[in-house]
C-alpha cells in the first residue's frame, strides 16, 4: 500500500496560472496626496492654490538647477505611499526620495505665486495619472504649466549629438495659440512616455496653457545652460542661483562621446 505521505505527488490538472487564480489579489495602493505647510505667502494653506506658472522640474539638469535656486520656499510635498522616506536628509538634498513643492518668487504679480514640483523619485507608470490628475486640480489650479524633461534615445526618431545640447517642445492647444517657448517641435514620430506625457495630457483635457520642454543630453553642464538662459528667460523667471551650480559636471556618459546618437526607431 502506498504511502501518503512519503509518495511523490501526482502531477498537477492545473497550468501555473490556474493556481494564480486561487490566491487573492493584492490590495490597492493608497492614492497619492498633496500635504502642504503653509501656502506660499506664508498664511495658513488655503485651497486651491492658484499659481500664474507650475513648474514641474522631471530631468536630472532641471533638478540641479532648481536645487540650487536660493529663493525658493519649501511649502509642502506630494505623498506616494509606496515610496519610503528613510535615508532622507532633514533638509532638502537632491538625494533624497522626494517630491517637494517650493514656493518661488513672482514680482510681477505677488498674488500669484509660482510653484515648482521637483521629482526626485521615479514615479510608476501605473501612477502617472493620478499623480498628473492631482497637480491639475482640486487642491492646485495652475494658469500654466511648464514640464521639464529629457529625451529618452529610445522613444526618439533621429540623430543626437552627445557633444551638443538640444531641446525640443510639445504644448497644449490654449499654449500653441500664444506659445512661449522659442523652441522647435518634438520631431514626428517620437514618442514622449511616463509622468511628462500624462501630466501635460491631463493639462490638454482640462484646457490649461501647458508647454512640455525635453532636452538632450539627459546629463551635463551644456544643457544646464541651455535651460537656464532660454527657458528661465522665455518663461520671465528671474531666480538666484548659487554658485556651486557652476560645478555640475557631465555625468553617466560613455566615454567614446563624439558619434552621435542614431536611433533605430520606426526604421
Amino acid at each position: 500500500m502506498e504511502d501518503v505521505l512519503t509518495e511523490i505527488p501526482p502531477p498537477s490538472r492545473f497550468f501555473q496560472e490556474d493556481l494564480n487564480s486561487f490566491t487573492p489579489p493584492s490590495r490597492p495602493l493608497p492614492s497619492p496626496f498633496l500635504l502642504f505647510s503653509q501656502n506660499p505667502d506664508g498664511a495658513a494653506a488655503e485651497f486651491p492654490i492658484r499659481p500664474s506658472l507650475l513648474i514641474l522640474a522631471l530631468s536630472s539638469p532641471s533638478l540641479h538647477l532648481f536645487h540650487s535656486v536660493s529663493s525658493k520656499s519649501l511649502i509642502g510635498t506630494l505623498i506616494l505611499p509606496e515610496t519610503p522616506f528613510s535615508g532622507n536628509s532633514i533638509d532638502p538634498s537632491l538625494t533624497d526620495k522626494s517630491c517637494n513643492i517650493y514656493s518661488l518668487p513672482n514680482p510681477q504679480n505677488p498674488e500669484s505665486p509660482t510653484l515648482l514640483v521637483s521629482f526626485q523619485c521615479p514615479i510608476a507608470a501605473e501612477r502617472c495619472h493620478a499623480v498628473a490628475k492631482l497637480l491639475t486640480s482640486h487642491q492646485i489650479v495652475p494658469q500654466r504649466v511648464l514640464i521639464l524633461d529629457s529625451v529618452q534615445t529610445l522613444n526618439f526618431r533621429g540623430k543626437l549629438s552627445k557633444d551638443e545640447a538640444a531641446a525640443f517642445k510639445l504644448e497644449t492647444t490654449e499654449e500653441r495659440k500664444a506659445p512661449s517657448l522659442k523652441l522647435e517641435y518634438f520631431p514626428s514620430g517620437s514618442v514622449v512616455d511616463g509622468l511628462g506625457a500624462a501630466l501635460l495630457a491631463a493639462c490638454e483635457i482640462k484646457n490649461i496653457r501647458a508647454a512640455l520642454c525635453v532636452t538632450w543630453p539627459q546629463f551635463g553642464a551644456p544643457v544646464l545652460s541651455l535651460i537656464g538662459s532660454h527657458i528661465f528667460r522665455a518663461f520671465d523667471l528671474e531666480l538666484s542661483i548659487d554658485s556651486d551650480c557652476k560645478d555640475y559636471v557631465i555625468l553617466g556618459q560613455d566615454k567614446d562621446h563624439h558619434h552621435p546618437f542614431d536611433s533605430d526607431l520606426y526604421t
